[in-house]
């Protein structure tokens, strides 16, 4: 299944590629970005094509969560998923119940695991937070991400530069 996903990765341009990993939940802008400068790009290309690719889920993602998720729980195996994915969130979310959409911003900005935009749905969701509110704070966070997430990639890049120099 895998080799199936890679072959059709490879037939894509690398630009839909990066904004493809960048959208997706487990890897998103940490796994796009350095993507897209492996592909040869510019570091500003690699990062507006990963913020992209991870803020086109977010209204979707914001308006379709609850309904998919209340349908899937239907289902014992799914149920148990939805509760651990919801205990992880709350418990990496004391910032989002004490601040609200700026709790949330910073939660998404912080390019860690189990952060980022699909983290920040599932928590906006939880906390029940305004469309609009968490749709800015998400954008905003994953914009922070994405610097956080560029700026290492260029010191990892200098610093390789300098050892190997």
């Amino acid at each position: 299944m895998l080799n199936i996903i890679l072959q059709y990765l490879n037939q894509l341009p690398k630009d839909y590629v990066v904004m493809i990993v960048g959208a997706l939940p487990i890897s998103e802008l940490r796994g796009a970005i350095p993507l897209g400068l492996s592909f040869g790009m510019p570091l500003v290309k690699a990062f507006w094509l990963s913020v992209l690719g991870n803020c086109l889920i977010v209204a979707p993602a914001l308006f379709l969560f609850v309904p998919v998720t209340n349908v899937l729980r239907r289902f014992k195996i799914w149920a148990r998923f939805f509760d651990w994915v919801f205990e992880r969130t709350k418990k990496n979310s004391d910032a989002i119940q004490k601040y609200e959409a700026l709790g949330l911003a910073i939660f998404v900005a912080i390019p860690l695991p189990m952060t980022g935009a699909w983290s920040g749905v599932i928590a906006a969701s939880l906390f029940k937070i305004r469309f609009r509110y968490a749709f800015l704070a998400i954008i905003a966070g994953v914009i922070c991400a994405g610097l956080i997430v560029s700026a290492l990639c260029v010191l990892g890049i200098l610093s390789y530069k300098a050892v190997t120099t």
